[in-house]
């Protein structure tokens, strides 16, 4: 099993499980586990999540994430390891743990045939709130995530970005303080991506703890403070997401596109360059001068079709440390 390497706020590894959360965790994990039949989804990981915090887990599909989130939802017991949820144990204390989260799943459970109220309504009722609460409760959070005009229109009449963010409403129902985000912006446009960000960056300015996995590195910078790395169902890295890039990377990335089929080796600019990696049809130049660089791979490959010099992102840290992108 390939080792984490740590960067801020690193959680010691190995050794024995502790018999409890250090004080301050609502999430604690060691060794963590979850095996399906003969596959290993989550391979022994370790990790704390603090109060306040937004954690994420970074990483392309299969990487065990999602796993990993449902252990912690209490819907899928671990198959070995330590974990404590509010400092409960999520196999007995279930019921205790899902009533204290607000979950968004990856994909919307909303129901169709009522309208956008009627769902905060039912799902209110589910935590045993009275139908005055529950409507209050409701227009409330209709407000907060701008549904207040559609609160009578019918689900089907949503578009996507609306439909995320009455998912969100509806597992703020409880007023939960730590809210579990699977993949929340997966298929939405720039636009409504951005929509969504603004609610959860609220949500952190009064003190919800955000969890949240995802495959996008922009938003893992714009939303976390603290994020591993997932890979194969371990944890490679950890840390915020500057101090990853920092580490495992250059300040800027020179991109270079080929024309007309020609292939350019990395050799051929080893010396211009920290770093080089060869990706589907472009080369990556990993340098500190980015501009000198792209000017001075130009000049000694006229063949080049396309130059862009940008800043380096945390797919460039997966890259460096599994050797493909999140889109693999």
């Amino acid at each position: 099993m390939r080792g984490r390497e740590e960067v801020t706020g690193a959680v010691p590894a190995g050794g024995a499980a502790a018999p409890a959360a250090p004080t301050g965790s609502l999430i604690h994990a060691r060794a963590l586990t979850k095996i399906f039949e003969r596959f290993t989804a989550v391979a022994g990981i370790d990790f704390d999540v603090a109060p306040g915090e937004a954690f994420g887990f970074l990483g392309p599909n299969g990487a065990g994430k999602s796993s990993t989130m449902r252990m912690i939802q209490c819907v899928s017991p671990p198959s070995s390891g330590l974990l404590r949820v509010f400092d409960l144990d999520p196999v007995r204390d279930g019921p205790a743990i899902r009533a204290r989260l607000g979950v968004v799943p990856q994909e919307d459970t909303l129901d169709g045939e009522l309208t956008v109220r009627e769902n905060l309504l039912i799902y209110a009722r589910y935590f045993g709130m009275s139908w005055s609460v529950a409507r209050s409760r409701a227009a409330e959070l209709l407000d907060f995530v701008e549904l207040a005009e559609r609160a009578g229109a019918s689900v089907h009449t949503l578009s996507g970005g609306m439909r995320r963010r009455l998912t969100i409403a509806r597992a703020l129902v409880n007023s939960p303080r730590l809210l579990l985000l699977d993949e929340p912006t997966t298929g939405l446009d720039p636009q409504a991506r951005h929509a969504v960000w603004n609610r959860l960056h609220r949500l952190r300015a009064e003190g919800v703890t955000l969890v949240l996995t995802t495959h996008y590195m922009d938003e893992a910078e714009q939303l976390c403070d603290r994020l591993v790395v997932m890979d194969g169902g371990v944890i490679v890295a950890e840390g915020s997401p500057r101090a990853l890039i920092e580490r495992y990377s250059s300040r800027e990335v020179v991109e270079l596109r080929f024309a007309n089929g020609a292939v350019a080796q990395p050799a051929a600019f080893a010396d211009l360059a920290d770093r080089v990696e060869a990706v589907a049809d472009r080369l990556l130049l990993y340098t500190d001068h980015g501009d000198a660089v792209a000017a001075a791979a130009m000049h000694r490959f006229p063949a080049t079709l396309g130059v862009l010099v940008r800043r380096s992102g945390l797919e460039d840290v997966f890259l460096r440390l599994t050797g493909r992108t999140l889109v693999d």
